[in-house]
């Protein structure tokens, strides 16, 4: 199934049922097309065509999903970009995809030399009255996905119409999603979770989406789940851990909910065991990462869950783990992860040496630690070598150090992630001044302010004499985060 004519599907087969609302507007499912087939005839009038890149820097809304699908009526490729982003890190991803087209909310549009800017509000309601048949190619690219990478520079995932349309079958096998579901959307849209666990797999499953607009409030997140009665949602532990956090009086109606998704960020089986003894629904913990279209593993819904786990394969992909030299190693023993599916990404946009090396024989190496038991379900032990985790938020050290010694008074800088209550970690920075210099942590804080998103900002600033080196001179940030822990 192509996505570029699942609004056409939803449409013949259920003409009137609820497709997606988000507070402000509601469609049906022919509405759904109709407002699709409206935004791809403006697509094609701004002159975008069949392998074009189209930008959304969108916060959630309906519109996200209508673009999404007017794109890819057209045979045109969408990159989600994070609204919080800094006009430095917009323009760096316009113009690493190539986009053609940026949408912006109405009240922002920032400079972007050479790529035509169109504000949301302006996207065309008016049905038309025919329009040519959906652009329906397996091969095309769909979604450019950034992601930090180990050597600081955002990478674009190339995810192709056959990866989404895996990705999505399997989650709705695994999850058990049907017409009568109904999804509610609290994560991101410019995340592939969002995309593809929250809008993509409960449409193509026939069940209908709710998107929460406003930014998620632990304290009346209970009360949407009441008005809207959705059977699932998706969230990051950070979430879980703050409705686990409201006081003992909350006590929801959460009869319609048949469960929730954990991902993207390690979950202590106390967090889970404890959220469903108080709430009445079991959350099911997954893994997965974007190069490979959202998920890898996830616990049962129906079958048996073990908390601490991150579950079992989803259906079509492969997990091994192997050891250093690349040899396979048995259940109980620790190693690198790595997948295999029709899932697995095409590759990272202009950087063939990169993919290369993390897809090796249709194998993904994911750079993360854990072991699977003797049942076959995945136990994660660490991951890729220096990433921080913030509230769900991949973190990659390295473009927060490149900012850093940018700043003539920086000779080197170490970013770590140390333990935080509320966000899992949080970033925090060693500075080792040029020689005979000061550090003026002002400006380093507003040099951040102007280079990086508000969760890669780091917290702390620590200014030391000397950062600590291993054995072979670089930096021991192994020691570093056990000092500062150990300090705190």
């Amino acid at each position: 199934m192509n996505f570029a004519s699942l609004p056409d599907r939803r449409a013949a087969h259920d003409p009137d049922g609820a497709a997606v609302s988000d507070g402000r507007q509601s469609l049906t499912n022919t509405q759904l097309l109709d407002r699709v087939r409206a935004a791809a005839r403006q697509l094609q009038d701004l002159g975008i065509g069949p392998g074009d890149v189209v930008a959304l820097k969108l916060t959630n809304r309906i519109e996200f999903v209508l673009l999404l699908f007017a794109a890819w009526r057209i045979g045109a490729t969408v990159t989600p970009v994070n609204p919080s982003m800094t006009d430095v890190e917009v323009d760096r991803q316009v113009k690493d995809s190539g986009a053609r087209l940026l949408v912006v909310e109405d009240h922002a549009a920032p400079v972007t030399d050479g790529t035509a800017v169109l504000a949301v509000g302006a996207l065309a309601k008016e049905g038309v009255s025919s329009d040519h048949a959906p652009h329906v190619d397996s091969s095309a690219l769909a979604l450019l996905i950034y992601t930090s990478g180990t050597t600081g520079v955002p990478k674009g995932v190339m995810l192709d119409h056959a990866n989404i349309d895996a990705m999505t079958e399997m989650g709705r096998l695994s999850l058990d999603i049907g017409p009568a579901d109904r999804c509610l959307l609290i994560l991101p849209l410019f995340h592939v979770n969002g995309i593809v666990v929250s809008i993509l797999t409960p449409l193509l499953a026939g069940a209908s989406v709710v998107i929460a607009g406003r930014r998620f409030d632990p304290h009346s997140f209970f009360d949407l789940v009441e008005q809207e009665r959705p059977t699932f949602f998706s969230a990051v532990p950070t979430i879980y851990g703050m409705l686990a956090a409201l006081p003992d009086d909350v006590r929801p109606d959460t009869s319609s909910l048949r469960f929730g998704v954990c991902g993207a960020a390690p979950a202590s089986a106390e967090l889970l065991n404890r959220f469903e003894a108080r709430y009445g629904f079991p959350l099911v913990e997954g893994y997965g990462l974007s190069e490979g279209t959202c998920g890898s593993t996830v616990n049962p819904v129906a079958g048996p869950r073990r908390a601490g786990t991150v579950g079992l394969p989803f259906p079509g992909q492969e997990i091994r783990i192997v050891d250093a030299e690349g040899t396979e190693v048995g259940p109980g023993t620790d190693g690198e992860v790595l997948v295999k599916g029709p899932n697995v990404m095409r590759g990272y946009l202009g950087r063939p040496e990169e993919t290369a090396r993390v897809i090796v024989d249709g194998w993904l190496h994911t750079g993360d630690v854990g072991h699977l038991d003797a049942e076959g379900y995945l136990t994660l032990v660490g991951r890729s070598k220096d990433m921080i985790i913030r509230g769900g938020e991949n973190i990659y050290p390295k473009e927060i150090e490149d900012v850093l010694t940018g700043d003539p008074s920086v000779l080197e800088a170490a970013v770590i992630g140390v333990p935080d209550e509320k966000w899992g970690e949080v970033v925090v920075a060693y500075i080792q001044p040029r020689p005979g210099v000061t550090v003026d942590l002002t400006t380093l804080r507003e040099l951040c302010a102007r280079s990086l998103t508000g969760f890669k900002r780091p917290t702390g600033f620590f200014v030391v004499e000397a950062i600590a080196k291993n054995a072979v001179g670089k930096i021991d940030k192994v020691s570093l985060r056990a000092a500062h822990v150990a300090a705190s």
